[in-house]
């Protein structure tokens, strides 16, 4: 076993050995990030994951008739279907408060601090909106709705992103 003075030097030993790494790391980290910064350059817009999406949700559309289906199916629970309309828009209202009011017209970059509120609304609008979704065409598609409905919303996001 060792003695009291011999536990006291190990102990000091990790002591000084931990705050030497803790004193690297940190300045390492922060090395890499102004690194980072230098060398960051704006992500191109078109890359292969946005043009993949994009033409994966030309091809549902076209493949699943969505557009005809979603207009003319009587097998699409109306109730479900209205609901995440009604919440759709409010999460779509939101979105565009935010990035034409907010940050276009008022100049308020960071919208989430000024109004803390607004991105959990948004989020919990647009799961249930979702959810709702799923519900009501499921008799359409079955167990292919979710896949088809985030298909369809992958597309779309990434569309937005060429647009902004």
């Amino acid at each position: 076993m060792l003695n009291d003075s011999e536990l006291a030097t190990l102990r000091n030993r990790f002591k000084r050995d931990a705050e030497f790494l803790m004193q690297g790391a940190a300045s390492g980290d922060h090395d890499e990030k102004s690194q980072e910064e230098k060398d960051a350059k704006p992500l191109p817009r078109i890359n292969r994951h946005t043009i993949f999406w994009i033409t994966a949700s030309v091809c549902v559309t076209y493949y699943v008739d969505f557009l005809r289906v979603v207009m003319e199916n009587d097998d699409i629970k109306s109730w479900w279907f209205n609901a995440g309309l009604v919440l759709l828009g409010i999460c779509l209202s939101l979105a565009m408060y935010c990035i034409v009011y907010l940050e276009w017209f008022k100049g308020i970059l960071h919208y989430d601090q000024e109004y803390p509120a607004i991105p959990p609304v948004t989020t919990a609008a647009f799961i249930a909106a979702s959810c709702s979704f799923n519900i009501a065409l499921w008799p359409v598609w079955s167990f292919f709705t979710p896949l088809i409905l985030f298909t369809q919303f992958m597309g779309v996001v990434m569309l937005i992103s060429l647009l902004g």
